[in-house]
């Protein structure tokens, strides 16, 4: 059986497999050596009362953006956040991108940060993140004959 390496997972269907992020409309561009890039451009239903992203829809971005990161050095295995901090510098209007990065691998954890650009580079928001490797599962839920719990973070 070949190694793994970003080539076993399909670039252009990762975020598809993530509700949410299908949801969002995510598209992961970059996925290796430890950097992520998801690109995104918020529906109306995922702005606040002000008309710019939502800083949960943010949020995720930036979450899923670190996880793609820690996961691109080890894509067979999975991940779950274990924790996160974001901070916004201003406010997330029109197409926007994500940039994430591994800066720390141990044997369980990884330790990430992400920023949101605009269209002008703008670094619109910043986070870090750590994110605890685990074991990919079968899928979970009603359509699914496993009725496996989800991941621990023990």
């Amino acid at each position: 059986m070949p190694s793994p390496d970003s080539t076993d997972i399909n670039i252009l269907s990762y975020t598809s497999q993530i509700p949410f992020a299908r949801h969002l409309g995510f598209e992961l561009t970059k996925f290796e050596g430890g950097e992520s890039e998801i690109i995104y451009t918020a529906k109306p239903e995922h702005l606040n009362t002000f008309d710019v992203t939502h800083g949960g829809a943010c949020m995720t971005l930036l979450d899923i953006t670190m996880a793609a990161a820690a996961r691109s050095v080890a894509p067979e295995t999975g991940v779950v956040t274990i924790e996160m901090k974001t901070s916004f510098m201003q406010p997330s209007v029109g197409p926007l991108h994500a940039r994430g990065t591994l800066i720390h691998r141990t044997a369980t954890l990884a330790f990430t940060e992400a920023k949101i650009y605009d269209e002008l580079e703008r670094v619109c928001a910043h986070a870090t993140g750590t994110f605890k490797y685990v074991k990919r599962r079968l899928p979970t839920g009603p359509a699914s004959a496993n009725a496996m719990r989800p991941p621990s973070t023990d």
